[in-house]
C-alpha cells in the first residue's frame, strides 16, 4: 500500500526538539518511518472488536503487561492476528507467532530537516490576563514535520487464522473469513491520530492477491519517485503465475502516471480491489 502522511511518527525528543522516526540510505539521506507497532496499534485500535484481557505478570520491579493467560484467540481478533507471549511463574512461556505481519511504512522523499516552531501564545496570553501577571512566559517546542508518501506491507497467513495449536482451538471457517474481511475493511479506511491531528492512512495505491508462497512479494519493489509509482519494476516481478492472482488499485488523478499504472497493471479503483481481495479470502475458506 502506498499513502500521503505528514508526521505521523515520533520518537525519543531531545531537549525540546521532538524528533521523527528516521532511518538514514547509504546515500545519506534519510527517511522518516511509521513504525510496524504504530500501524499495529491504529489497526487494533479501528478493528471493531473486543480488545484482549490483560494482567500483570512478575514481581517487584520485573512485573510486565501481558495478554492475559486464560484470553483465547476464539474471543478476541487481535491475538489471532498478531500473536501473544503468555508467561507464568513455573510454567512453560506459551508464544503465538503473528499470524498478520506488517512492515514499517517507510517514507518515499527524503527528510529535508524542516522544523515547526510551537508556543503557547494564546494559554500565556490568557494566563496574563487572568492573573494579572505579565511574568508569564511562553514555553518554545521545536517539531520535525515531513510530507510525504508511504510504502508498506501486510502478510496475512490465512491457513493459520483461527487456529491455535497452544489451546488446540479452531474456528469456524466462516468466522475466520468474517475476521480477515473485516481486517482488509479496516485497512482501507485507516487513520491515525497524533498531536491535535488525524492522518488519512487510505491507500492511494494498493497492489496484491492471494498466494500460494508466503512471501511480501511487493515489499522491495514498490516505490514513488517525483510523484510516479514505478510501474516497470513491477512489471519485471509479475511472472505469468503472479499475474493472474494479482490485482491493482490506485485513485484516479493522484499520480503523475494515471494512465501507466491503468493500462500497464490494468489497474482499477482502491475499493474495487479490496471488495475482490475479501471475495478471493470467502472463495480461500471455502475451498478449505
Amino acid at each position: 500500500m502506498i499513502f500521503e502522511a505528514s508526521s505521523a511518527n515520533y520518537g525519543e525528543s531531545l531537549g525540546n526538539i521532538a524528533s521523527l522516526k528516521k532511518i538514514t540510505r547509504d546515500t545519506g539521506y534519510q527517511y522518516t518511518y511509521i513504525s510496524r507497532q504504530a500501524l499495529r496499534y491504529n489497526i487494533v485500535q479501528q478493528l471493531g472488536e473486543p480488545e484482549t484481557d490483560l494482567s500483570v505478570e512478575g514481581s517487584g520491579n520485573r512485573k510486565v503487561i501481558q495478554f492475559s493467560k486464560t484470553a483465547s484467540i476464539k474471543d478476541y481478533p487481535e491475538i489471532d492476528f498478531f500473536g501473544y507471549m503468555k508467561t507464568e511463574k513455573g510454567n512453560s512461556t506459551n508464544v503465538r507467532s503473528a499470524k498478520v505481519r506488517l512492515s514499517n511504512a517507510i517514507s518515499q522523499e527524503p527528510f529535508a530537516g524542516d522544523v515547526d516552531f510551537l508556543t503557547n501564545t494564546g494559554l500565556a496570553s490568557r494566563m496574563r490576563q487572568t492573573t494579572r501577571n505579565n511574568s508569564v512566559k511562553n514555553s518554545l517546542v521545536t517539531s520535525e514535520i515531513h510530507l510525504s508518501y508511504y510504502c508498506y506491507t501486510i502478510t496475512i497467513d490465512l491457513d493459520q487464522i483461527g487456529i491455535d495449536v497452544n489451546d488446540g482451538t479452531r474456528l469456524e471457517n466462516g468466522e475466520r473469513s468474517r475476521r480477515v474481511s473485516k481486517l482488509l475493511d479496516t485497512i482501507a479506511y485507516l487513520y491515525r491520530d497524533i498531536r491535535g491531528r488525524r492522518e488519512n492512512l487510505q491507500p492511494l495505491f494498493i497492489v496484491g492477491g492471494v498466494y500460494s508462497v508466503k512471501n511480501p512479494l511487493f515489499e522491495n519493489i514498490v516505490r514513488v519517485e517525483n510523484n510516479t509509482v514505478k510501474v516497470d519494476a513491477l512489471i519485471r516481478l509479475l511472472t505469468s503465475e503472479l499475474t493472474r492472482g494479482t490485482l491493482v488499485g490506485y485513485v484516479e488523478d493522484y499520480f503523475s502516471n494515471g494512465d501507466e499504472i491503468k493500462e500497464k497493471l490494468k489497474a482499477q479503483s482502491v475499493e474495487q480491489v479490496i471488495e475482490s481481495l475479501k471475495t478471493k479470502v470467502v472463495d480461500y475458506y471455502e475451498s478449505n
